[in-house]
């Protein structure tokens, strides 16, 4: 599959937004759109995550982790594991789920 990015689907979630990139049987990828008012508490889900900072401040936490992220950075969080991200700065992230989360479709 190949999503142009005149193609790409702008879609908000619990407030939200972002947008759906390329995403197969096996794996998705989105780019979120975080805004400074953005809340994004405590959840889990059946996918992976795995996800990389293009822009903006971060604060995330799961499983022991508490840590400041930005530009560069990237993270893995695993299947129905307990996570929050806090938005400092405004900005993008790069996510991938695998499975594709049914709920962003």
């Amino acid at each position: 599959m190949i999503v142009k990015s005149e193609n790409a689907q702008k879609r908000n979630f619990l407030g939200v937004d972002f947008v759906l990139l390329a995403h197969g049987q096996e794996s998705m990828v989105t780019k979120m759109l975080y805004k400074k008012e953005d809340n994004v508490p405590f959840h889990s889900h059946p996918n992976e995550q795995s996800g990389y900072v293009i822009s903006g401040k971060y604060r995330i936490e799961f499983e022991g982790n508490d840590q400041m992220i930005g530009p560069g950075d990237s993270y893995t969080i695993f299947r129905e594991v307990k996570h929050r991200i806090e938005i400092i700065e405004p900005g993008e992230v790069l996510d991938i789920f695998s499975p594709p989360r049914q709920d962003y479709l």
